[in-house]
């Protein structure tokens, strides 16, 4: 049995909170071959949660052993890192990095030094791995003054999200309009709420009987974050001009069970992003295996469960769309949207054709049925084949899949890979 030391912010109410405990079912689906531990960190400015359920209970026992095995000088066989790249390190003989990777079209230089120092890396979905497998600077060794290519020269595989399905906890909306939109998504430049809430307006400003319901919030959970998160929409939404339709704001910490509630109350008819790009895009992924249309921009890690198999004419299989899909082009991130290591300036993303979703919009209320009985065939794909099962069992046979000739010491020319001066192109 191995020794397996997991580090992420477990414990926090942020897409790695939530990737680390899917990473931490999966190494508790074989206790015969893994004895966990777990390294509970910060993701930024997100809460931490405050639940009372068996799995909190048995994560603040093993963390309690963990400590305790640390104080002693305790080794681990292994380490799963749930983060991003920059903070991995190699704190065991074998090192697997597991991230959601990035929204755009390149990993930064930071991101492939981290990288190189891993066994493997794990992440999301294809459109994630594609930006490791992808990304390469010409860089000069400053030492001999060669050229080189500098990419991520370490193996790269990507793992989605299981379905999680719960019992349906009804949420107070008070809604006043019999079709409405559902948008799930922090402020900020990245999910492009913005944009989302400005062409529903435009298209549905004269309808009284449309709304728009904003999941959202700034950083946490508070009440302060409800304030400012209020004063923030309300703003835009002046700025917009008269308006007939509605806009609902939802803030704050839901549960499985309401999230389940709000996805399939009748009243909420589609699930809407604007999004520049996904790693993997939980919200979407809950909408569409709950059974709730969505429609979204047509690019990057989403696409991965809302593109299905379909058996043409001739026999053969063709990924077929099953969402309303936004036109985009690729252009540089906005300058507010830098961070610096993570989104670099030189990464490109989606910006989604604004018209096009605005057609999305008006089909969907249109036609409502016809969006429907798609998202009822895609809800049956995904459960087939996201189970927790399958999800699971990828995670086990990537940990246990090594061949000891992974864990070579690397050549001269790749150890030396951070003394190097980038040149970008």
């Amino acid at each position: 049995m191995k020794k397996v030391l997991l580090r992420s912010p477990i414990l926090t109410q942020s897409g790695y909170g939530h990737h680390g405990r899917t990473v931490f079912r999966a190494l508790l689906s074989r206790t015969d071959m893994f004895d966990v531990y777990l390294q509970p960190i910060n993701w930024g400015n997100t809460s931490w949660l405050c639940e009372n359920t068996p799995e909190r209970a048995l994560i603040d026992q093993i963390i309690k052993k963990t400590v305790a095995y640390m104080h002693g000088g305790g080794q681990f066989d292994m380490s799963l890192q749930v983060t991003i790249p920059n903070e991995w390190e190699r704190i065991a003989p074998v090192n697997i990095g597991i991230t959601a990777g990035i929204e755009a079209t390149q990993i930064s230089p930071k991101w492939i030094e981290k990288s190189n120092i891993m066994d493997r890396i794990i992440t999301i979905s294809e459109f994630a791995k594609s930006g490791f497998e992808n990304t390469v600077y010409q860089a000069q060794n400053k030492q001999t003054g060669q050229p080189f290519e500098y990419k991520v020269f370490k193996p790269v595989s990507h793992i989605g999200y299981p379905v999680q399905e719960f019992e349906v906890e009804k949420v107070k909306l008070n809604l006043t309009t019999k079709f409405n939109f559902l948008t799930v998504a922090q402020m900020g430049p990245r999910k492009n709420l913005a944009s989302t809430i400005k062409t529903f307006i435009e298209t549905f400003r004269d309808n009284e009987d449309i709304g728009l319901i904003v999941k959202t919030n700034m950083a946490k959970n508070s009440k302060l974050d409800r304030v400012n998160t209020l004063n923030k929409l309300k703003n835009a939404v002046n700025s917009l001009g008269e308006k007939k339709c509605k806009i609902y704001l939802l803030h704050g910490k839901l549960s499985d069970n309401e999230m389940a509630g709000l996805y399939k109350n009748p009243k909420v008819k589609a699930l809407v992003s604007a999004t520049h790009g996904e790693g993997f895009g939980l919200p979407l992924f809950e909408a569409a295996y709950y059974g709730l249309p969505v429609i979204a921009t047509d690019w990057s890690g989403h696409l991965d469960f809302l593109y299905m198999p379909q058996k043409q004419k001739n026999g053969k299989e063709k990924m077929k769309h099953m969402f309303g899909k936004v036109s985009y082009n690729l252009a540089p991130i906005q300058q507010e949207a830098v961070w610096q290591d993570v989104l670099i300036p030189e990464a490109h993303w989606a910006y989604p054709d604004l018209n096009s979703l605005k057609e999305n919009m008006l089909d969907m209320h249109k036609d409502h049925g016809r969006f429907k009985k798609r998202a009822k065939q895609l809800q049956s794909w995904i459960k087939e084949n996201f189970t927790e099962e399958k999800i699971y069992k990828q995670y086990v046979d990537e940990i246990i899949g090594f061949d000891s000739s992974m864990f070579y010491a690397p050549e001269k020319d790749e150890a030396e890979q951070n003394e190097v001066v980038l040149e970008f192109e």
